[in-house]
């Protein structure tokens, strides 16, 4: 994992920021992030990175509850990153795997308006693409539910015995699907092939869908529930 993992920022970082700003695009990518110096020093974080279509740098997101044998290796995030943010493709949010089973966590992301949700999981199985439909529909937002693609050669493991012998055979086989504020599928799951996944989305759905059901307003209820997200966490490393 430390071999595998980044510095934020880093000259890896800065080969990602120019990128987007060479090619003005937004995007979201996820790193296994390292902290090489202070508090935490040589913590490692599941973490997302959000840039803007100017290069700048506009979310550092980290899982903040690794699941099962991830505690093992990866730190606690905290909530400071629990929002979305405002680029050239819209109100961008995003979450890792199970972080979507997490009430209060999709709580938060929905209080900041989010038009398009960027849903990162190891592969988008059966149960990962119906958290990503509901989160689609409870957030009235569209989600891009992001499936990886791993072959049996990409891995070096001591003990390799209940892998599949062929290099080529798929360990993680994609899934990636785009769906709508409705939680109605656009596109995809698209399986076992590297490939662009690409829908134009209309940003009007999201107020349509939201006459019917607004989480974040009138069903909301803030006479009734109140929802704080603690924001600096000083045990955390920044």
């Amino acid at each position: 994992m430390m071999e595998n993992s980044i510095a934020v920022p880093s000259a890896e970082t800065e080969a990602l920021s120019k990128a987007a700003k060479d090619h003005s695009i937004v995007f979201c990518i996820g790193c296994s992030e390292r902290v090489t110096s202070g508090p935490g020093r040589g913590t490692l974080y599941n973490t997302q990175l959000t840039f803007g279509a100017d290069g700048q740098l506009l979310n550092k997101h980290r899982k903040v509850m690794p699941t099962m044998a991830e505690r093992i290796w990866w730190g606690q995030g905290d909530g400071n990153s629990l929002h979305a943010v405002e680029t050239a493709a819209g109100r961008i949010g995003a979450l890792i795997c199970w972080e979507h089973w997490m009430p209060l966590t999709r709580a938060a992301l929905h209080a900041t308006s989010e038009d398009v949700h960027v849903a990162a999981w190891p592969r988008v199985t059966e149960m990962n693409l119906l958290a990503s439909r509901h989160y689609a529909a409870e957030g009235r937002c569209f989600v891009i539910a992001v499936g990886a693609l791993l072959r049996r050669r990409d891995l070096a493991l001591a003990d390799s015995s209940v892998l599949p012998e062929d290099p080529d055979a798929l360990l993680l086989d994609g899934g990636t699907t785009i769906i709508g504020p409705d939680g109605k599928i656009l596109v995809g799951p698209v399986m076992d092939e590297e490939t662009l996944v690409m829908a134009e989305l209309d940003f009007t759905r999201i107020a349509e869908e939201s006459l019917a059901l607004d989480v974040t307003g009138h069903y909301s209820r803030p006479d009734i529930f109140q929802l704080t997200v603690n924001g600096n966490n000083p045990l955390q490393p920044s």
